[in-house]
């Protein structure tokens, strides 16, 4: 394992605290069931957006994957990322720069794994332009994101509660439409599936997940 990069500076609370409700709320049974839908797909050389707590390390085929870069600028979450990472025996090479400036070579990754961390990212448009950059061609993005839904009562109290929620999570927003914002910075949707995950509040679980192709 390599950290390359140096740490940006975090708050206490970004650092100590909420990297344990992050992981907390990111991994539980309801939410590893629709990330087992997308990660096991990822293939060669991955770059995972946001891989926090690397959670998803138990759902990559060992058979399929070369290496993983895990992009993470949070030392805390890369700190409790440890023991899932000596759980595998996939080599993890840590990224923490955040999005917007992927410090990888044009057209070097197979496959890009975003999960729960598009919602987060503050440029996402800049973030997006770089996966595309990184991205080989008709490389694979595999997603699973909370966003925007299609009911407009829940979408008023989305908005509502969006700055609130962000200054709660980390700068997570409740109101991007995922599907919409993939499709436009240069991928094709080879299949999605949307609905809302039960035992959450509808306006924080709005759930998309699927596949999209780069187009070149």
């Amino acid at each position: 394992m390599l950290i390359i990069t140096e740490d940006l500076p975090l708050s206490f609370y970004e650092n100590n605290i909420l990297p344990h409700i992050i992981n907390c709320a990111c991994s539980s049974s309801v939410i590893m069931e629709l990330r087992q839908k997308v990660v096991p797909l990822a293939y060669g050389n991955v770059l995972e957006i946001g891989m926090g707590s690397a959670v998803n390390m138990v759902l990559y085929n060992p058979m399929k994957v070369n290496m993983i870069w895990g992009l993470e600028p949070s030392p805390g979450m890369r700190k409790k990322a440890r023991k899932n990472l000596a759980k595998s025996p996939i080599q993890v090479e840590w990224l923490s720069l955040p999005s917007e400036q992927i410090p990888l070579d044009d057209q070097c990754v197979d496959s890009v794994v975003l999960t729960y961390t598009l919602c987060t990212i503050a440029d996402w448009r800049a973030a997006m332009q770089q996966i595309h950059r990184v991205l080989k061609p008709d490389g694979k993005i595999f997603f699973c994101e909370h966003g925007e839904a299609p009911d407009d009562s829940i979408k008023k109290w989305q908005h509502r509660l969006n700055r609130l929620w962000g200054n709660a999570f980390g700068g997570c927003n409740l109101n991007r439409p995922m599907i919409d914002n993939i499709q436009s910075s240069g991928f094709s949707i080879d299949w999605f599936e949307s609905d809302y995950i039960k035992g959450v509040p509808k306006f924080a679980s709005y759930i998309s997940c699927g596949v999209a192709t780069k187009k070149t």
